[in-house]
């Protein structure tokens, strides 16, 4: 009897398994991938997309034409709960799927609790809510593309205020992103503020987040440290203070949850919310379901909200689910030592930190460029050889 295996989400952890679709084919085993979007897109190169550096083109590859190319089932939408005793994934459609064996790369969603329409609601979870015209969440990538759209006509016109909320490296690219646009078309330059509540990127070294500020200082982005924000209008920021703000463009950028399908459904799931796996990547209740990338929540220690953690859990999710169609022995994540992170600042700029080393500036950037550039090649030459 053939086996199903169904994928949710195409992201950086089921990279490698899409990749190796075939292999599961030839196992007698049934592969649908389940995904809101025809493409993934890379949000390390979301900014950039943003800023002008990148088009849509160089941070996307086509999941179904890799998934169909294979002989797996590829469908548009959006899973909303699984039922693990009956062993169903139930979809926003209605459609429902039969599964052996389930592996989730969700990602995650910007809460819109600051919308003072009351956005916040369990419609609205996983980016799948409406938002007014000039409110963008930094997720999902795609509506970075409309976001520069809209902001290319506005920047032609007038000179107009962009709000960015929220105070970690997100708002940072973002913003430092939106002035590169507006410099690229040569339009009116904006004015750029960033809501960063009590201190701007409080989670870094000092020696990091003095080097972000200055990036962003040079290009006369505004930070304002006096407090949180309470609410989000389309023409308005309030602070908790009372403090009113006009704007004219809001980037909703204070933070990412995981996936709500796990809570949604009676799965456990850690403090975050996310999908509890063990060293396996494999659900502590439910050894036929597992999981990476932003929407888990790894039991042996939290893991930062990075790519490089989903990018390190390929080869050990491909390997696991072919063990468990095989009956083989699984294999446990090591989340490995420090990682590279590279901020891009805008303006061809970045921030970069690996241990004890820091610098900024241009070549911090091109360093960013050429690894992200590497990264996203490999996989578009595999979709163009299928």
């Amino acid at each position: 009897m053939e086996k199903e295996l169904v994928l949710v989400g195409g992201g950086h952890a089921h990279m490698m398994a899409l990749e190796n679709i075939s292999r599961f084919v030839e196992k007698g085993v049934n592969v649908t991938v389940i995904g809101p979007s025809f493409y993934h897109y890379y949000s390390g190169m979301g900014p950039g997309m943003l800023g002008g550096t990148y088009s849509p083109d160089d941070i996307r590859f086509s999941t179904r034409k890799v998934v169909e190319s294979q002989d797996g089932t590829f469908v548009k939408d959006r899973v909303v709960k699984i039922d693990p005793v009956e062993k169903k994934v139930f979809c926003r459609s209605g459609d429902s799927f039969d599964y052996d064996l389930l592996s989730f790369n969700a990602g995650s969603y910007v809460p819109l609790k600051l919308l003072k329409d009351g956005s916040e609601n369990p419609a609205c979870k996983s980016s799948a809510c409406e938002t007014p015209d000039n409110v963008y969440p930094v997720k999902p990538i795609e509506k970075l593309m409309e976001a520069a759209e809209k902001l290319k006509v506005l920047f032609r016109q007038r000179t107009v205020h962009v709000s960015v909320v929220g105070g970690g490296p997100s708002s940072a690219e973002i913003a430092g992103n939106v002035w590169q646009l507006a410099k690229q078309i040569k339009g009116h330059q904006p004015e750029i503020h960033i809501f960063a509540g009590k201190k701007f990127m409080t989670k870094f070294p000092e020696n990091v987040r003095l080097r972000m500020v200055k990036a962003l200082a040079d290009k006369e982005i505004r930070i304002d440290e006096t407090g949180y924000v309470r609410a989000v209008e389309p023409d308005r920021i309030t602070l908790e203070s009372g403090r009113q703000i006009s704007t004219d463009f809001i980037f909703m950028a204070s933070g990412v949850k995981p996936s709500t399908i796990f809570q949604a459904s009676g799965l456990p799931v850690g403090p975050d919310n996310g999908l509890l796996v063990n060293s396996y990547l494999q659900s502590v209740q439910y050894p036929e379901i597992f999981g990476g990338g932003d929407c888990i929540s790894f039991k042996d220690r939290p893991l930062d909200k990075v790519g490089v953690y989903a990018v390190r859990q390929n080869p050990v999710l491909l390997h696991n689910l072919l063990a468990s169609v095989e009956g083989s022995t699984l294999k446990p994540f090591d989340p490995g030592p420090d990682y590279l992170l590279i901020f891009n600042a805008g303006g061809g700029t970045g921030v970069l930190k690996k241990q004890w080393l820091v610098f900024s500036g241009k070549p911090a950037f091109w360093i960013k460029d050429y690894i992200d550039r590497k990264f996203m090649n490999k996989f578009q030459a595999f979709e163009k050889s299928l």
